[in-house]
């Protein structure tokens, strides 16, 4: 590996926060609202609320690439997400303190889209082309480690102290410490000259354009907006179904459940190194589906949650590292966190409306109903895709010379 090639497991570190924010409030957060009678409604609307900025934070993405550097917009973002942490253990986890913390988690979470542009770019301009599966692997690797150690961490303390505010302040001043993988990392230098905002934003929508209108590109726009491995189950709020407790929750969706998802999205990250990425994304959505069926089916016990859930989590965690490896090909270099963004503000799309869907179905139909229909849309959308694609690779036309110059080969 050249010196200019940053390892990968630095972005694992580098995007702890990231996941830390998203654990905290899905189970932290959750777990504490549903002991308080809050329905599960309102607890997805809460955790969809905090994926909400990444649905649209494509439109602010060429601050990253036409002003400071990314180390320096890693510390601006990464210190006042860490304050957002803190603040979320100040307000009471009760219905009537939805709106205060409904606040804090949308200002949280749109402070780590800046925190992970930065880290997305300096990870497209860091990984060689045989390299960007197991980058993605370890840098979603960091996501969903990361939302282990902000829910089981965050949930381990705050059963064991006297006040929510002081497990959620030690939960933010972990996320402070990783700003130490900076150190070792060295700024690469950016291709294009330096631009004004608003050409950078015009420059964004036609680069996206130039996607949309080539047949390839549209196959990943398309993956992009289908529920398939959205991995948008409230395990935390439905664990009483199971007569799981609290330390089971804190385990199994918190740590336990952080390292089962790394591992996955490593090992996914490895496997995209070896097969076509996309259909790599297909196939590990289906596992989900199927994990979550057998889930639904089978008897409800501790054991049963615990076991089903690892799998969702580990088989989660192949589904993210195979969609950074695919959209890693596809951007290249260039305006790296305006086209990683814009592909992945949109693959935040089904998550959220995953959330809800799950959310509603789940107060409709109980748990089992939720997984079927979860399951059901995943498979539907994997043979929709499927078909499209076979469509689209027969009109296959070639890259623009402009997208050429900008997108990585494979």
């Amino acid at each position: 590996m050249s010196p200019r090639h940053t390892h990968p497991w630095v972005f694992m570190v580098l995007f702890i926060p990231f996941g830390v924010v998203s654990g905290y409030v899905s189970v932290t957060l959750a777990y504490q609202l549903r002991l308080c009678h809050v329905s599960v409604v309102d607890i997805t609307a809460l955790a969809a609320l905090g994926v909400l900025p990444h649905a649209w934070k494509f439109f602010w993405a060429p601050v990253i690439d036409v002003t400071l550097s990314q180390k320096a917009w890693y510390l601006i973002s990464g210190i006042p997400c860490a304050i957002g942490i803190a603040a979320m253990g100040f307000f009471p986890a009760t219905e009537r303190g939805l709106v205060a913390l409904s606040a804090v988690v949308f200002l949280t979470s749109l402070g780590t889209t800046f925190l992970g542009m930065s880290v997305e770019s300096l990870m497209a301009y860091s990984t060689p082309e045989e390299l960007k599966g197991r980058a993605g692997g370890w840098f979603q690797a960091g996501n969903l480690g990361g939302a282990g150690i902000g829910g089981g961490i965050g949930l381990f303390l705050v059963g064991r102290l006297a006040a929510p505010w002081m497990a959620s302040c030690i939960v933010g001043a972990l996320c402070l410490l990783c700003c130490v993988a900076l150190l070792g990392v060295p700024i690469p230098e950016k291709p294009q000259a330096p631009r004004a905002l608003l050409p950078g934003l015009a420059a964004t929508f036609k680069d996206l354009w130039q996607l949309i209108r080539n047949p390839l590109g549209a196959i990943v726009l398309i993956l992009c907006f289908l529920p398939i491995g959205a991995g948008a189950a409230p395990f935390s709020a439905i664990a009483e179904e199971w007569h799981a407790s609290a330390d089971t929750v804190a385990l199994i969706t918190g740590v336990l459940g952080g390292i089962i998802s790394a591992v996955g999205c490593i090992v996914g990250g490895w496997i995209c190194d070896r097969m076509d990425r996309k259909m790599a994304y297909v196939w590990f959505g289906i596992f989900q589906a199927a994990g979550a069926v057998a889930m639904a089916l089978l008897p409800r016990s501790s054991a049963m949650f615990t076991f089903w859930s690892s799998v969702y989590l580990f088989t989660g965690g192949l589904t993210y590292a195979a969609f950074t490896a695919f959209v890693l090909e596809a951007i290249g270099k260039g305006a790296a966190a305006t086209k990683y963004n814009a592909l992945a503000s949109l693959s935040n799309v089904p998550i959220y409306y995953m959330t809800v869907v799950d959310g509603w179905t789940h107060d409709r139909w109980n748990s089992s109903g939720m997984f079927f229909v979860e399951s059901g849309l995943a498979v539907i959308a994997a043979v929709i895709f499927m078909v499209l694609a076979k469509v689209l690779v027969r009109t296959r036309a070639p890259l623009p010379a402009e997208v050429v110059s900008t997108a990585g080969g494979r």
